[in-house]
């Protein structure tokens, strides 16, 4: 199998309040293309910030971060930047779907700004597998927490990412509707060969996984079952 993300070294510092603060230290991991990946620890650990890292949306201040084969340090921000439109899902805690569209319009919007156009077909299906069949012109205030939870997964998927990442994503669902969402989310990184990096401090999630790297103090290890 091929390595989707391999970290070697990688540490970030802040400036904060005129002092450096630390908030990871000498991490190195690997994760396997298809692999499911838990990255759990407590509230302020870093789990986040080094997803941030993984994603390319900012850059270590030490050691590197190869994303699919490339080194995201020695990129430019705009390269990165296309990296994640074209390989990388995201689903977050707050759903982040935009007010204004309707659920296939906000499943559709990933392939528009990649400028692959409009393809009602494909959101429609992803919607259906999400189970949002003839919801597809409810705007996002006329759906539940859990069924905007299911159009940012179907929005995720719409691109067919290499890497789906995944920060809290039930965080803000009743436990009914994020076992639901749970079972979606492997059902579809299963169904597309999808390699997925969850964030979370839910044990339940985390166990689902192949694989759990804990985060305590700055530092990572691997929880080996």
């Amino acid at each position: 199998m091929t390595i989707a993300i391999k970290v070697s070294s990688v540490g970030k510092s802040v400036i904060s309040n005129e002092a450096e603060l630390t908030i990871l230290k000498d991490i190195s991991f690997e994760v396997l293309s298809g692999q499911s990946v838990a990255i759990v620890g407590t509230s302020g650990a870093g789990k986040s910030t080094l997803m941030t890292l993984l994603a390319g949306l900012d850059i270590p201040s030490t050691g590197d971060i190869e994303l699919l084969g490339q080194n995201l340090s020695q990129l430019d921000d705009e390269t990165r930047a296309q990296i994640r439109s074209e390989s990388i899902g995201f689903v977050f805690q707050s759903f982040l779907l935009i007010p204004s569209l309707t659920a296939l319009e906000n499943v559709t919007l990933p392939a528009i700004l990649r400028g692959e156009g409009e393809d009602i077909k494909k959101a429609k299906q992803l919607l259906a597998s999400v189970g949002l069949s003839g919801r597809e012109t409810h705007l996002p205030s006329q759906l539940s927490g859990g069924e905007q939870q299911r159009v940012a997964l179907a929005r995720a998927f719409m691109t067919q990412p290499q890497i789906l990442f995944a920060d809290e994503p039930t965080g803000n669902l009743d436990q009914h509707t994020a076992e639901h969402i749970i079972e979606l989310l492997f059902e579809m990184n299963q169904k597309h060969g999808t390699t997925l990096v969850l964030i979370t401090h839910d044990p339940k999630l985390a166990e689902r996984c192949e694989r759990t790297l804990t985060i305590d103090a700055g530092r990572i290890f691997e929880e080996v079952v």
